[in-house]
């Protein structure tokens, strides 16, 4: 079944990916979290298996996609377990992100309209998107299902044109084309949420968990198009949890900075006999 998703536009698209910090299995697709405040990619710690960040309260982030195949690639993403364009609880049978061959993007927020979207911001989880809507469960997680695409048989070619005896074309009558599906994107995302995650933000407590926030309203314009899904499940999935780096020290998943201890030496000077102590 055919359904209609975004479709990225050449125009706002320009260099390459940069290869620190790829994940490692990202076979389909390269996914990378970068922090728009510093421009910096960041670091991917590895603990028990699970993929972790650590976030900078109050900075803007976006999940960084590159199609790494030469075919087109649909991407469902999700953060904190919501749909990045619907706003719906995320489910993979949703709208997504159709990227072309080798194609780079960045999803840079919560997708309000064709040409708006609402800056993803690490904030505390009580100020989350998902949190503010009543859905507060799975904060602290990015999620990243890839399609490939379903194979389409090439058109049949086109048959000669019929002439009748005066050697003009004939005239035949067709049957009206079926209206094609709507371009809606998805549904609305809730109402509930203010288009300015700046008001009201709540200061960041080390012992409060990080969310992503409905930050301010942005220009990113994209359009639509019809993808159909090779299989129902995903050909990969990535997922990157995510925190501040302070609750990620104590979780161990970063690792403490060594302690820089003296090193003694055998002969640190020189001298005769072995003198009194002090009295």
């Amino acid at each position: 079944m055919f359904r209609r998703h975004l479709v990225l536009t050449s125009l706002l698209l320009a260099g390459c990916a940069a290869q620190a910090h790829r994940i490692p299995e990202a076979n389909l697709a390269d996914v990378t979290v970068v922090d728009r405040t510093t421009g910096e990619r960041l670091p991917v710690y590895w603990h028990r298996g699970e993929r972790w960040i650590a976030g900078a309260p109050g900075h803007r982030y976006s999940v960084e996609l590159v199609n790494r195949t030469g075919e087109r690639l649909m991407a469902v993403v999700a953060v904190d377990g919501v749909n990045a364009v619907t706003g719906e609880t995320a489910a993979w049978d949703q709208n997504g992100y159709v990227f072309a061959p080798w194609q780079r993007w960045e999803v840079r927020g919560w997708r309000k309209s064709h040409e708006r979207i609402a800056a993803f911001e690490f904030t505390a989880l009580s100020n989350s998107y998902a949190a503010r809507t009543g859905r507060p469960d799975h904060v602290g997680v990015i999620g990243v299902a890839l399609f490939r695409e379903r194979p389409q048989p090439r058109p049949a070619p086109a048959a000669p044109a019929v002439r009748d005896s005066s050697g003009e074309p004939a005239h035949e009558q067709r049957a009206d084309a079926p209206a094609s599906e709507s371009s809606a994107a998805g549904a609305a995302a809730p109402q509930r949420a203010e288009a300015d995650g700046q008001r009201g933000r709540l200061a960041q407590n080390k012992s409060e968990r990080l969310g992503t926030g409905h930050g301010a309203s942005e220009y990113s314009y994209v359009s639509t198009t019809t993808f159909e899904r090779l299989r129902q499940t995903p050909d990969q999935a990535v997922t990157i949890r995510y925190d501040s780096r302070e609750n990620l020290l104590a979780l161990g998943v970063i690792p403490p900075a060594p302690i820089a201890m003296p090193t003694p030496r055998p002969f640190p000077g020189s001298g005769g006999f072995v003198p009194d102590p002090p009295r």
